[in-house]
């Protein structure tokens, strides 16, 4: 899954080009946590997921906590299609 990052100024930018799935979390997720608190802001840019699936929805939650852990203020922007309606789908009640 291609990632890119930059930090300009105080904000590390995160781009996730790809699958947010349960085959690709594992490297986000050794890529990106251990940069946590690097910068006081990180924007998580979603707007090229092209999948994404439970596991994504647990890694984004674990993104959140460990940038509450390490005071770094998160934003997540540019949501994909595929990132709305796994939202969606949590927002639903049975």
């Amino acid at each position: 899954m291609p990632i890119t990052a930059e930090t300009l100024d105080d904000t590390a930018r995160v781009c996730i080009d790809g699958e947010l799935t349960i085959y690709t979390v594992a490297e986000l997720a050794g890529s990106l946590l251990p940069q946590m608190g690097a910068a006081p802001r990180l924007m998580l840019d979603l707007s090229q997921v092209t999948e994404m699936d439970g596991a994504g929805l647990q890694l984004l939650a674990v993104i959140q906590r460990a940038a509450d852990n390490t005071g770094t203020v998160l934003s997540v922007t540019g949501q994909s299609l595929a990132v709305t309606q796994a939202l969606q789908l949590c927002r639903r009640t049975a």
